[in-house]
């Protein structure tokens, strides 16, 4: 590797960062410790060590710096390398069901999670209901995992916070790859732009709706997906760069005239970056756009319904960063309009809209900051304004929901405003370079609320955002942990305990759903929500065998007035027990083995405690939310990838051979209740959606 001490500047504990150059990110390997130069962030070229030392020093606890390259080769589904499946083997963080791409985090469901792509926010981020994730792992370069103890920077979430960075293209040379999968393709090419910049695009599609054409009783169904990633960079100078990110997924799922989903993310960034003189200081500012839209119709008795809802948002963000001294300073605000379409539907001559604009404003100040040699602090505070627009009509409810008055103003004047304020504390304590004691406090709040009948993520939920109803949720979390290494760093340990609690937690009343009105205030009650648990997690990180071991106690309650008899009762994703064990053998220079095991225990859901009968209908009776229990979830994937370069060394081909669900477990999925003919016996049927599923994916990279 190149001396590359002159472009090498600190940035933070575990991390350094390259001065804007055309140097391109390679490998290096010491005898000390391995680094590993990821490639270009949107920021800058960030060199993270993913070490055992990098987990005991970092400051932020709860924080999973991810290694992308290792999590992507983890067994996956259909032979596709998921990222947003391989994070939910980390501790404290679950699958939201058998075949999700979603994830919940501490207790916290998907719709408390923020997930940026470049900072633009996206939604509902599956392929095919969940399939598949919607981000192609050749597009991305770094990942940020918060669960709960999110930096002041940051914000929007009451759970998860997932900071996506995509990648740069190779400013040095033209590469590219292409790959062909059991279900679906893609391909990567980059290249650079002069000796200035660079430019990466990345495609996908699936094809399983060429073979369903095929098949006279398939051709009239429609099932496929793609997405495509672009970025540009160009250096105008040592001390300015510009970048542009884009990121759109669609998905279309039609089954002859009875069934038409879709839905679709699109996502851009432009951005700049400034150097000042001094080294270390930086100003990135950034114009963000992001649109999430579904369309769904069904024809239920003859008759055709449909719904479509959107989440609009689109703003600037400036951040500034300045090394003054022992303090690195994080400071800034960012500027965002709303516009949420929570429901429209058309049924018969029945046609209904809800429509609401927001302008939400932060501004936000972190300082890092060395108290003692083995102490370490980042406190920040982050102050937040949320104004609902005028425009669309405002109401009144009374405690059955029903509107008393309603009220309309003018476009755009704001009608009321709300303000959080929201403190952040880390600290790291370590009495040795081996081991570290951390602790942290968050409050959080988010003004974007989701509404599903289900446990999973599906185009049918419902969006809707903070009013004068409708109060922000604000999440107050802290955690206790305790980090471990040996000392030449092949194994490392963690034990981390955390409690959350969460005013203003939204959920249906009883005997309603999405669609029983359009004013999406009615349909709901507000209460509190809690979570609490200890993670535990062992990995070995050296060897020819590397993988981790984690296990999640964790516990997820809800109170609500109105609902349960005002009783705190289990949440949708409660779940007592998580298992993840990951190991990667790496046999020789061309085979690489993966396997896999999860165990989660049975989610909480309703379940009828009896029925009556009337005027010869039978209705059922339900005594209390969540209290059944579904069986346990568990399975083994594993996989083998074969690669081996050609033409002396300018390509390499990869074959990518799997088994989801090795000893073919039927996990259930979904849970109904069926009565008999004469309706006089009922009974629980479990469906589950795979079985042992074998899959085979070619590569060729040059």
């Amino acid at each position: 590797m190149p001396d590359m001490a002159k472009y090498i500047r600190p940035t933070m504990l575990g991390a350094i960062a390259l001065l804007p150059t055309t140097v391109w990110a390679q490998h290096t390997n010491t005898s000390e410790d391995s680094t590993k130069l990821k490639s270009q962030r949107l920021q800058e070229v960030i060199v993270t060590s993913h070490s055992a030392r990098q987990r005991v020093e970092t400051i932020q606890i709860g924080s999973e710096f991810l290694n992308l390259q290792e999590l992507s080769k983890t067994p996956a589904l259909f032979g596709q390398n998921d990222i947003m499946r391989s994070i939910q083997l980390l501790p404290g963080v679950k699958s939201e069901n058998e075949g999700s791409s979603s994830f919940q985090v501490r207790g916290g469901t998907s719709a408390q999670n923020s997930i940026v792509y470049d900072d633009a926010p996206v939604y509902n981020v599956g392929h095919l209901a969940g399939l598949f994730s919607a981000f192609n792992d050749d597009a991305l370069a770094t990942a940020t995992l918060y669960k709960g103890l999110i930096p002041a920077q940051y914000g929007g979430a009451t759970a998860g916070y997932l900071d996506i960075n995509s990648r740069s293209g190779n400013p040095s040379a033209c590469h590219g790859q292409a790959s062909i999968g059991l279900l679906s393709a893609k391909g990567t090419f980059e290249a650079p732009l002069s000796d200035r910049g660079s430019f990466l695009v990345t495609a996908r599609r699936s094809y399983l709706d060429l073979f369903l054409k095929q098949f006279n009783d398939f051709k009239d169904n429609t099932l496929y997906f793609y997405d495509v990633n672009a970025k540009a960079s160009w250096r105008w100078n040592t001390h300015n760069q510009l970048f542009w990110s884009f990121f759109a997924s669609n998905d279309k799922i039609g089954l002859q005239d009875k069934l038409n989903l879709k839905w679709s993310n699109i996502a851009t960034t432009l951005s700049w970056l400034h150097h000042f003189q001094k080294e270390g200081n930086t100003s990135k500012t950034s114009l963000i756009y992001s649109n999430y839209s579904t369309t769904d119709g069904v024809e239920v008795l003859g008759l055709d319904i449909s719904f479509s809802g959107f989440i609009r948002q689109y703003g600037i963000r400036q951040n500034f960063r300045y090394a003054l001294g022992r303090h690195q300073l994080d400071m800034g605000l960012q500027s965002m309009v709303l516009d949420v379409k929570s429901a429209e539907w058309r049924n018969v001559n029945k046609h209904e809209r809800e429509e609401r604009k927001a302008w939400e404003n932060s501004f936000w100040i972190n300082d890092t900051y060395q108290l003692h040699p083995k102490v370490t602090a980042s406190l920040g505070f982050r102050l937040g304004t949320f104004s609902n627009l005028g425009g669309p009509h405002y109401y009144e409810i009374d405690e059955d929901g029903n509107i008393v008055w309603m009220y309309k103003t003018r476009k755009n004047r704001i009608v009321n405003t709300q303000v959080t304020c929201e403190p952040r504390a880390s600290f790291v304590f370590m009495p040795t370079r081996l081991w570290s004691i951390k602790a942290g406090y968050t409050r959080s709040a988010q003004n974007i609320h989701a509404l599903r009948n289900q446990n999973t993520s599906t185009p049918f939920d419902r969006y809707t955002i903070s009013s004068n109803l409708v109060k922000p949720q604000v999440a107050d979390q802290v955690s206790l942990g305790i980090f471990a290494m040996t000392p030449q760093q092949t194994y490392d340990f963690s034990l981390e305990g955390y409690f959350r609690h969460v005013n203003h937690v939204l959920d249906y009343r009883d005997g309603i759903s999405f669609s029983s009105q359009i004013e999406i205030e009615r349909l709901v009650l507000a209460g509190e929500g809690k979570g609490y648990g200890l993670e535990m997690c062992a990995r070995k990180n050296t060897g020819k065998l590397t993988g981790w071991l984690s296990y999640t106690l964790s516990w997820s309650k809800t109170r609500i007035d109105g609902i349960n008899g005002g009783r705190w009762y289990d949440a949708n994703n409660d779940r007592r027990h998580d298992i993840d064990i990951v190991g990667i053998y790496r046999l020789n220079p061309h085979w690489t083995l993966h396997a896999v095991w999860v165990y989660n225990s049975g989610q909480a859901f309703t379940a009828p405690s009896g029925k009556y009968e009337l005027i010869d209908n039978y209705i059922y009776y339900y005594a209390e939310r969540n209290s059944y229990r579904a069986p346990a979830n568990h399975r083994m994937d594993v996989s083998a990838t074969w690669s081996r370069p050609i033409h002396h060394g300018k390509w390499t081909r990869e074959w990518i051979f799997s088994i989801y669900n090795l000893y073919n477990r039927y996990n259930p999925y979904l849970i109904r209740f069926e009565d008999s003919a004469d309706g006089a016996r009922t009974k629980a049927t479990q469906y589950s959606l795979f079985g042992i599923v074998p899959s085979v994916a070619f590569t060729i990279k040059f």
